[in-house]
């Protein structure tokens, strides 16, 4: 299946460990932790910080006034599974996302820690990058980086302008209006090629085939592990998911294959080979070597396509960053044809300055100490999983108390159950979302999850959050005790306003 070159049989190689602890590992487990270039015009690393509003009063009328014209459109979670709206906007606009070549990734957890830090890997190799993620934790400017950072809300505000007419233009063509993320895929696409970029990094909204992202015909493939999740729309085994995040595999594409379930692999396996893809597999062509709890993250050792690379700082906590790290590794190695074309791997000095740099802003992220307060964007039960394996490994909380506010359309009691070995109690709450669900409703799946007397409703969440932090502040035997906030990147987000990070 893999065009990578062979190893010598005879060679004495470590790595044969991995296949073997990849093979023996559990399954839902294994599902979790998983032309020319122009020099950069802004030096540095990623930058890390979530915008806030614009300190002006006149851009940020501005940038509300954009807000809610596609707040008018439909949402991110009313679909119609096409892309003829959004070719027909690219079609109008020149096709922009063909002016540079793209790194597309899918998959249901760790698509935007994973996108992160392949953009810093391409940019600490003096490439420039366009990352287009979703959804956002504070700023819907987050979506669309340049360099490593948000673009200006200016600058949203301006490549809205631009193709406005050309929306509009569209819109009066066909059937439905272009949606929310439609609008904001092109977006991107038209700020990346007005940049102009060497390389787009672009997350899929959700699934593959009909997401708007897939106008590209990415060289490089990325698929995060698969699991339940947007089991309406998508389908309800991770079989029947991949066969719809299969969709961004294109003809001749090299495929970075994260750990995945038994039937999702088949799938995607079988995609491979009808559109003659190079595949590399997490756990056979590459993967994690070993992996050390170190201060503020982990230190890896790192297989990746051409060769070994040690001593790795990823300032990030849990087995399943470690994973993302290798299949951001190993994707941006494919990417520069390490592998296939060229068999000596990166620069190695180069790719731990990369790692060092990555932040994921929302993920296991520490936002206030004295009571210690985590925030995490887990929404689905592997996600939760793999927070509370994290947290478990990375923290050593003598009590930890919980804030979960979700949405109404997630597997929440899945969730619940993920969380209930590490929480000592739970304070269940609401987000501002018309998604978020009921907290006496969350309340009631939580009590029989946890039982009542762990239970805890406070319906708004700045009344959760201290709560909770009073809860974590009880002198004597739980003096270190801790907070973490999930459940939902909307949840995650305005508390990390509450906590003044935004």
């Amino acid at each position: 299946m893999s065009d990578l070159p062979p190893r010598d049989p005879n060679e004495s190689d470590p790595f044969e460990q991995i296949v073997a602890d990849e093979t023996h590992r559990d399954p839902d487990l294994a599902v979790i932790e998983a032309g020319s270039r122009t020099l950069r015009t802004q030096g540095g690393p990623p930058q890390a910080d979530v915008p806030a509003r614009p300190d002006d009063p006149e851009v940020d009328k501005a940038l509300r006034a954009v807000e809610a014209e596609l707040a008018n459109r439909w949402g991110e979670t009313k679909l119609e599974p096409s892309v003829s709206r959004i070719s027909a906007l690219m079609d109008v606009l020149g096709e922009p996302q063909r002016s540079y070549p793209s790194i597309h990734i899918t998959g249901t957890n760790g698509k935007t820690s994973t996108a992160r830090m392949i953009e810093a890997l391409l940019g600490a190799f003096e490439l420039r990058t366009g990352r287009y993620t979703s959804p956002h934790v504070q700023s819907i400017t987050e979506r669309i980086s340049l360099d490593g950072a948000p673009i200006s809300a200016e600058r949203f505000i301006e490549t809205y302008d631009d193709i406005k007419p050309y929306i509009e233009m569209v819109d009066a063509q066909q059937e439905y209006r272009l949606s929310f993320f439609e609008v904001l895929t092109a977006m991107a696409y038209a700020a990346f090629a007005d940049a102009p970029v060497d390389v787009a990094v672009v997350e899929v909204g959700m699934g593959g085939s009909w997401d708007a992202t897939n106008v590209i015909d990415a060289d490089v493939a990325v698929v995060t592990p698969i699991d339940l999740d947007h089991t309406d729309r998508l389908g309800a085994t991770p079989g029947e998911i991949a066969r719809e995040k299969a969709g961004i595999v294109k003809q001749d594409a090299t495929v970075i294959m994260a750990q995945q379930p038994v039937d999702a692999a088949q799938v995607l396996l079988k995609k491979a080979v009808e559109v003659d893809a190079t595949v590399a597999r997490e756990g056979l062509e590459f993967g994690v070597v070993s992996r050390q709890v170190a201060v503020g993250g982990q230190l890896l050792t790192l297989r990746g396509l051409g060769g070994e690379y040690h001593d790795v700082y990823l300032p990030l906590h849990g087995p399943y960053q470690a994973h993302n790290a290798a299949v951001a590794l190993a994707a941006v190695e494919a990417f520069f044809g390490v592998g296939a074309q060229r068999p000596d791997p990166l620069d190695i000095d180069t790719v731990r300055k990369a790692f060092a740099s990555v932040s994921s802003p929302g993920r296991l992220e520490v936002v206030r100490r004295s009571p210690t307060v985590v925030l995490d964007a887990a929404h689905n039960p592997a996600g939760a999983r793999a927070t509370a394996d994290a947290v478990s490994e990375a923290f050593d909380f003598s009590r930890l108390i919980g804030v979960v506010g979700a949405s109404g359309d997630k597997n929440v009691r899945g969730l619940l159950e993920a969380l209930e070995p590490i929480f000592a109690e739970v304070v269940v709450t609401q987000n501002s979302s018309h998604r978020a669900m009921d907290s006496d409703e969350l309340a009631a799946i939580a009590v029989e999850v946890f039982g009542e007397e762990r239970v805890q409703v406070e319906p708004r969440l700045p009344d959760a959050l201290e709560a909770a932090i009073t809860l974590a502040e009880e002198e004597g035997e739980y003096a270190g005790a801790g907070v973490l906030v999930t459940g939902s990147v909307i949840t995650v987000g305005e508390a990390r306003l509450l906590l003044g990070k935004g």
